[in-house]
């Protein structure tokens, strides 16, 4: 939970403030006096006034922040700062400050990816472990071993890249080209894959499957590399070393095989013979038994001996500064792309909502990327920053793409939007944004 905590908030946290001080840098610039600069909502924990007279808070409630401005529709001021007021100031230059927060998270993303390029990209080969059945890939010829180049024409250097591109590809109708590298050849070859609004209304946990791909994986045989004390195994008398032969006489050739019928027998005895340096010996494992995703399966408490990778799967590539700033460019450029028309399908109805995600499942996936490492910590945020940005773009009253559309419409009309137009727009895009809110938590919820 500490680590939940921590990893949100220095997420967060780091967005909100990216965000808030581009309003903040571009409305300095252009003469606007900013009365607070605030990074979360609710009462301040912590306050400090600045020499221009801006107010810095910190605010209890993380999950946003704003830049409160001299504005005379908020009152009266005194004819001297009349000058200083937002409202005051030309259509272009309000167009500039609103849009300078969704800009500033741009520019953060594309500076995060650059740092991940400097720090080294490491990422496995999409060798293909399997094919499923009944999925569009099993309409190809391709093999087990074969190692993917492009799909859709995007090239894929990783399971990574696959992921990203198969994302683009949700709601789609036609046919893709798939090119491949078979399994022991230099050659290139092509295959063709129809697809039929694929995974609309679906809510895909994982996109590599749902397309019928399984990533090749080292064999992991059946070694017992530690045994958890007071688990189902250590009563059963497993040893650290110990190699899994058989289970009901039925044999175990690799540690895969071994957790499936570990899991499908929860408190069902288990008739276990493994090897050992004295010779073979019988064991009875009573598997426990544990709720996942709504069913009962069995577990022993045993660790596996890890598997050694092929290296040449693992593909390293390091990048120089400036290398590395195209690199953070064509990243964030991509993720926006994505960003947008994932946006898109979803208003369409070929992505479904529950597919939206609140606070809870940002401080999950924030927990686990940090678990994962420093790397994958930052690719998170890099893409948390971009979703940030195009979000608060979207012509929605309430965020800096509503104002942006009022803006806009007055730099063609050469006069304001109404105020009493604009009011009942933010009361519509506040009813909007709390139901998107409340769908977003609700899922969330559910997913626990």
């Amino acid at each position: 939970m500490i680590l939940n905590i921590l990893s949100i908030v220095v997420a967060l946290g780091l967005l909100i403030t990216f965000h808030e001080f581009g309003h903040f840098f571009v409305a300095r610039r252009c003469g606007v006096k900013v009365l607070r600069f605030s990074v979360g909502f609710g009462k301040p924990i912590y306050r400090y006034v600045g020499k221009t007279g801006t107010e810095f808070t910190l605010a209890m409630i993380p999950l946003g922040g704003y830049v409160r401005m001299l504005d005379e529709r908020e009152g009266n001021i005194p004819e001297s700062l009349r000058s200083q007021a937002f409202n005051t100031k030309t259509v272009w230059q309000r167009i500039a400050i609103v849009a300078a927060g969704p800009i500033a998270n741009f520019i953060l993303a594309v500076f995060i990816y650059a740092l991940v390029a400097l720090l080294g990209v490491q990422s496995i080969a999409p060798k293909v472990g399997q094919i499923e059945q009944d999925t569009p890939m099993s309409q190809t010829q391709i093999q087990a071993g074969d190692e993917l180049v492009s799909i859709a024409g995007e090239s894929v250097a990783s399971w990574e890249d696959v992921n990203l591109v198969l994302a683009g590809l949700i709601g789609k109708t036609g046919t893709i080209i798939v090119r491949y590298q078979p399994d022991g050849l230099s050659s290139l070859q092509e295959d063709s894959v129809r697809l039929n609004q694929w995974l609309v209304g679906d809510e895909p946990n994982n996109l590599i499957k749902a397309f019928g791909l399984a990533p090749w994986q080292p064999l992991i045989l059946p070694i017992i590399a530690q045994v958890v004390e007071g688990g189902a195994a250590a009563e059963a008398g497993f040893l650290t070393g110990d190699k899994v032969l058989t289970v009901n006489d039925q044999p175990v050739a690799n540690w895969q095989q071994f957790v499936v019928l570990v899991q499908a027998s929860p408190s069902k005895a288990l008739a276990v013979e493994v090897q050992r340096v004295q010779g073979l010996t019988k064991l009875s494992l009573l598997p426990n038994s544990t709720e996942q995703n709504g069913k009962v399966i069995g577990y022993a408490g045993l660790a596996v001996v890890p598997p050694k990778w092929d290296e040449s799967l693992i593909r390293e590539q390091y990048y120089g500064p400036f290398d590395a700033l195209f690199y953070g460019v064509a990243q964030t450029s991509k993720m926006v792309s994505l960003t947008v028309s994932s946006i898109g399908k979803m208003l369409q109805g070929l992505i479904s909502v529950d597919n939206l995600s609140g606070p809870i499942t940002i401080a999950k996936v924030a927990s686990a990327s940090a678990d994962s490492g420093l790397q994958s910590f930052l690719k998170f945020m890099a893409y948390l920053s971009v979703s940030l940005g195009v979000l608060n773009l979207l012509p929605i009253p309430m965020l800096d793409g509503g104002h942006l559309l009022f803006f806009g419409i007055e730099a063609i009309r050469r006069k304001p939007v109404s105020e009493k137009i604009q009011s009942m727009a933010y009361r519509v895009g506040a009813s909007l944004l709390f139901a998107l809110m409340a769908i977003a938590i609700f899922n969330d919820i559910a997913r626990l």
